[in-house]
């Protein structure tokens, strides 16, 4: 079957939507750590939104910290795939543009540190998961003891860490007089903003207590909450979307309709308008991080811990049971 690519588009099948900006014509002014499922169907999806009603040079530079996986299968795309979006109305299929690259950091660290530091990035995002900060059970602050930290500090030519990357990055545009930007963490990890903060600026106290200052002067973490289910995509669902759009999409990803995106005020410079879109800007993320946990995950929770208990192996087989729902 025919790929997924630019020259496709216009070939899809009835009602799928694709997207109404040239994505060629937008610069990237964003670059994201962990270019995952979830970040394709959240804070890529939001930017799509912005890019379709607003426009500007906020394309993604994704970055994989590990594995050229998704890079291999996006480039043979144009890096265009597509989100299926599950509801109760049935589903609907996105085409989405905003990827601009994927630049796969063993291979070419120098690649990564460049685009973290060109003055065109305003933003940059970061989804890798709890353990990617590489901070202590303990104290919660970096762990300067971590085999991958210490390599980067040995030596921030080829960092292993997002940590090392960031920090190379900062040094580079500090030399270079890029200031402003912003780093945003939207992993789920409550005080992610200051925790990242608190991270990037232990690692730069080692490396030049000077550059430290400047991160505190140019550099902003925002913290954030975000929230969408976005399942594994499985070979079922690829034919599925394949069916849907009339073309072969090995990129694409699921997602339920319902997302959130809460993300604090506090930018350094220019950011997409995402408040125009959907998410919620927000001079304090606490009480919805609060809400998330006490509401939703202590709710999801109980429905596994009780659903195990009467013999279900999922959730969605647990809220079907009417005495559990």
């Amino acid at each position: 079957m025919t790929r997924l690519t630019r020259n496709t588009l216009s070939t899809l099948n009835e009602g799928v939507q694709i997207p109404v900006y040239k994505p060629q014509v937008h610069k990237a002014g964003i670059v994201h750590i962990g270019i995952g499922a979830f970040h394709r169907c959240h804070q890529a999806w939001y930017t799509h939104r912005v890019l379709s009603q607003f426009g500007g040079d906020w394309r993604i530079t994704g970055v994989s910290l590990r594995s050229p996986g998704v890079r291999n299968t996006m480039k043979d795309q144009d890096f265009l795939y597509t989100i299926a979006v599950k509801g109760n109305e049935g589903v609907d299929h996105q085409v989405i543009g905003v990827i601009a690259d994927i630049l796969v950091a063993p291979e070419n660290p120098e690649l990564v540190i460049e685009a973290l530091a060109r003055g065109e990035t305003k933003v940059v995002t970061i989804t890798i998961s709890e353990k990617g900060y590489c901070l202590t059970n303990s104290t919660g602050q970096l762990d300067l003891e971590n085999s991958d930290i210490v390599h980067d500090l040995t030596g921030l030519a080829a960092p292993r860490t997002a940590i090392g990357f960031l920090v190379a990055g900062l040094v580079r545009r500090r030399a270079a007089g890029f200031k402003d930007l912003t780093i945003i963490s939207c992993d789920n990890l409550a005080g992610n903003g200051s925790k990242l903060q608190a991270a990037v600026k232990a690692f730069a106290d080692v490396v030049d207590q000077g550059l430290s200052d400047w991160i505190s002067q140019n550099v902003t973490f925002p913290s954030t909450m975000v929230d969408r289910i976005v399942p594994a995509t499985t070979p079922e669902d690829k034919t599925s979307v394949a069916e849907a759009i009339g073309v072969e999409d090995q990129a694409c990803v699921m997602a339920e309709p319902f997302s959130q995106w809460v993300i604090e005020n506090n930018f350094a410079g220019p950011v997409p308008p995402w408040d125009k879109v959907g998410a919620t800007f927000v001079d304090d993320v606490a009480p919805f991080e609060d809400m998330k946990l006490r509401l939703l995950n202590a709710t999801h929770s109980t429905l596994a811990y009780v659903g195990c208990l009467a013999g279900y192996q999922t959730v969605a087989e647990a809220i079907g049971d009417p005495a559990i729902k």
